[in-house]
C-alpha cells in the first residue's frame, strides 16, 4: 500500500519533519512513502494518507546536523528532495551514524549539493535585490529565485532595512514588511514593478565611480554576478559600457601613473612582496568562501566579512569574528570591539590603515534575543571549518608578524587550543611558519568590570600592538 502524506507549503521543514517522523514511528518504508505539496498534487491519489504512528514506538534519533541539513535542503526545488531526505532519516535511524560523514555516499552528496545551491541562491537574493520607492513612503523590489527561499530569507531583510516599509514579490510569493509583523502573499509580475526613481539614478552613479577597470575580470565577474539577474539590476545598463571602456582607461590610467610618478612608490616597493600586485586573489577567495557549504548558523548572517587592508601589511591582526556591526556592514572590526581597537592603536601610534585586519571565523555567529542578536562563541569545528580560508588570507597578504586576538584566533592560526595569558609573551608561529604573537580580544577589555582593571589591561594591550608593529617593521627593514 502508498501512503501519501500532504504538505502546506513546498520548504515548510517543520511539516516534513513532523510527517517523516509519524511515519517513521509507523513503520513506513521509503518506497511506501509520498511527499506531496498542497495544490501541487497533480493526478495523485492518496490511498492513505497521514500514517498514524504505532503507540509503542519511540520518535527517530537523528543528529543535530542532519536537521541542520534538512531545514536547507528541502528549499531546493528539486520533487524528489523529500523522498531522499527521508530515505537518508530512515538509514540514520537504523543505525548508519556515520552517514552524514560518508561524502562519497550518493544520497549525502546530492543533499550537500541541494543545500549548497540553496545557499548559493540566497546570496544572490541578497546581493541582487533592489528597491524602489513608491508612495507611503513604500520600497518595492522583484526577485526571481532558483528555489524555495523567499520564507526563510525574509529575516536576512528585516534585519537589513528593520525601519523601512518593503515588499519583495516574486513569481511564487510576496513578503511585505510593515515596520513591526511580516506577512506573506501571493506572486506577482515583473511588469507590476514602478518605473526607477532618483535614488537609482544615485545608486547607477556610485556604481560608475567605485568601477575600476584595472580590476575587471569578466569570468568572475559574471560568476558572482550572473546575467540572468541582469535585468533586474540598475547598474547592469551601465557594464557593457564599462566593459568596453575599461582597456582605454587602463591605459590612460598607466600613462597617468608614469608622467607623475608617486613619491612613496620606492617606499611601498620594499614593503610589498613582488608577487602582490592586486586585491583580485582575496576577491576570489571570498568567492570560494560563498561557493562552500558552511555551517547551518552561518546561513543566518548577513554576509561573509573578509578582511581589510593593505596586501603586503608588516602586520596582520587576527580577531574571533565579526559582530553584529561588522555583519551589517561586511568589514571587519567597526562595532565597538573595532572601536576600542582604533583607540588603542592610536595610543600605542600604530596607523591602522597600515594594517591588515581580519577575523578567524568569517560569519557572524548569534543567537536572537528579542529583536537583538547576542554573539555566540564559535567552537572548534567552526574555527576548523574556516581555517584553510584564514590560512590562504595570510598567505595574500604575506605579512612579517601575526597579532592573534583572543584565544578563537590563537587557536586558528596554530591549529590547537593555547591560553592567552601563558603566550602572550612567547615567540610563536602559525601553522604555516610565519612569525606570530599573541594578546586579549578588545572586546575582553569591555568586559572587565572595574575601572582599575580596565585601566591596566588596557596599557597591557596598547603596548602588545606598540611592540608587535615595531617588531614587524623591523622585519621588514631587515
Amino acid at each position: 500500500m502508498g501512503y501519501f502524506v500532504t504538505l502546506p507549503a513546498p520548504a515548510d521543514a517543520e511539516a516534513w519533519r513532523n510527517a517523516a517522523r509519524d511515519a517513521w514511528r509507523a513503520g513506513i518504508a521509503p518506497d511506501d512513502l509520498v511527499f506531496q505539496v498542497a495544490g501541487d498534487t497533480g493526478d495523485l491519489i492518496a490511498t492513505a494518507s497521514n500514517p498514524a504512528p504505532r503507540n509503542d514506538a519511540p520518535s527517530p534519533l537523528v543528529p543535530r546536523d542532519f536537521l541542520a541539513l534538512a531545514e536547507v535542503a528541502i528549499r531546493h526545488r528539486d520533487p524528489e528532495r523529500f523522498a531522499l531526505l527521508y530515505q537518508t532519516l530512515c538509514r540514520i535511524a537504523a543505525g548508519e551514524r556515520g552517514l552524514l560523514d560518508d561524502a562519497a555516499d550518493p544520497a549525502i552528496s546530492r543533499l550537500r549539493d541541494m543545500a549548497k545551491a540553496v545557499r548559493r541562491d540566497a546570496h544572490k537574493m541578497h546581493a541582487f535585490v533592489r528597491f524602489r520607492e513608491i508612495e507611503g513612503p513604500r520600497h518595492v523590489a522583484w526577485f526571481e529565485p532558483d528555489h524555495f527561499i523567499e520564507e526563510a530569507e525574509a529575516g536576512f531583510f528585516i534585519r537589513r532595512f528593520a525601519q523601512l516599509r518593503w515588499s519583495i514579490t516574486t513569481p511564487r510569493v510576496s513578503l511585505h514588511w510593515d515596520g513591526e509583523s511580516l506577512s506573506i502573499g501571493p506572486a506577482g509580475r515583473r511588469d507590476e514593478l514602478p518605473p526607477a526613481d532618483a535614488g537609482e539614478a544615485l545608486w547607477r552613479a556610485y556604481f560608475r565611480a567605485i568601477f575600476n577597470p584595472a580590476r575587471l575580470k569578466p569570468a568572475a565577474m559574471r560568476s558572482e554576478m550572473p546575467q540572468k539577474y541582469w535585468k533586474n539590476l540598475p547598474e547592469a545598463q551601465d557594464i557593457p559600457r564599462l566593459m568596453a571602456e575599461a582597456p582605454g582607461r587602463v591605459r590612460a590610467m598607466v600613462a597617468a601613473g608614469a608622467a607623475s610618478p608617486n613619491p612613496n612608490t620606492q617606499r611601498r616597493r620594499q614593503i610589498m612582496p613582488a608577487s602582490v600586485t592586486s586585491t583580485d586573489g582575496l576577491a576570489e577567495l571570498r568567492a570560494r568562501l560563498l561557493a562552500e557549504p558552511m555551517p547551518e548558523w552561518a546561513s543566518r548572517s548577513t554576509q561573509p566579512v573578509m578582511g581589510d587592508g593593505p596586501l603586503g601589511a608588516a602586520l596582520m591582526l587576527v580577531g574571533e569574528q565579526p559582530g553584529d556591526e561588522e555583519d551589517l556592514a561586511g568589514r571587519a572590526f567597526v562595532g565597538p570591539a573595532g572601536r576600542l581597537l582604533n583607540a588603542a592603536l592610536e595610543e600605542a601610534e600604530v596607523p591602522r590603515d597600515a594594517l591588515f585586519v581580519t577575523n578567524a571565523v568569517k560569519h557572524f555567529k548569534f543567537t536572537m534575543q528579542g529583536k537583538r542578536r547576542l554573539h555566540q562563541t564559535p567552537d572548534a569545528g567552526d574555527i576548523t571549518h574556516y581555517r584553510p580560508f584564514l590560512r590562504e588570507e595570510v598567505r595574500l597578504v604575506a605579512p612579517r608578524l601575526v597579532l592573534s586576538l583572543g584565544a578563537s584566533a590563537l587557536r586558528a592560526l596554530t591549529g590547537r587550543a593555547m591560553p592567552v595569558t601563558k603566550s602572550r609573551d612567547l615567540q610563536l608561529q602559525t601553522e604555516d611558519g610565519v612569525p606570530l604573537r599573541a594578546t586579549v580580544h578588545p572586546s575582553y577589555l569591555l568586559r572587565l568590570p572595574d575601572e582599575v582593571t580596565r585601566r591596566t589591561e588596557r596599557q597591557r594591550f596598547v603596548a602588545d600592538l606598540a611592540r608587535a608593529y615595531a617588531e614587524a617593521r623591523g622585519a621588514n627593514l631587515s
